[in-house]
């Protein structure tokens, strides 16, 4: 996963729920020169999310309920690939 380009993250999970694999795993591989926010929910009604913005201000949610890690690296990938690119092209 390419986290050079994240500056801001939220995590909101339940840590003991089986749904918060996803959100546990993804913490572990969050850079530390990002924000990092998080909220522990204690209700099975509140729903899990991860919100990332990227130093580029563009802001990527994702459920990590509904979403293996394998998912959730690919989603935020998508921007992350962009912006690589981009910086690739301004060298």
């Amino acid at each position: 996963m390419i986290t050079k380009y994240f500056a801001n993250v939220l995590v909101k999970f339940n840590p003991f729920s089986p749904a918060a694999k996803s959100s546990r795993l993804f913490l572990a591989r969050v850079p530390a020169s990002a924000k990092l926010n998080y909220k522990i929910l204690d209700k099975e009604t509140d729903i899990p999310e991860i919100k990332v913005e990227f130093k580029d201000k563009h802001v990527m949610t994702a459920n990590p309920a509904e979403m293996s890690l394998e998912e959730l690296k690919e989603h935020f990938n998508s921007h992350s690939r962009r912006l690589s690119i981009k910086d690739a092209i301004m060298e």
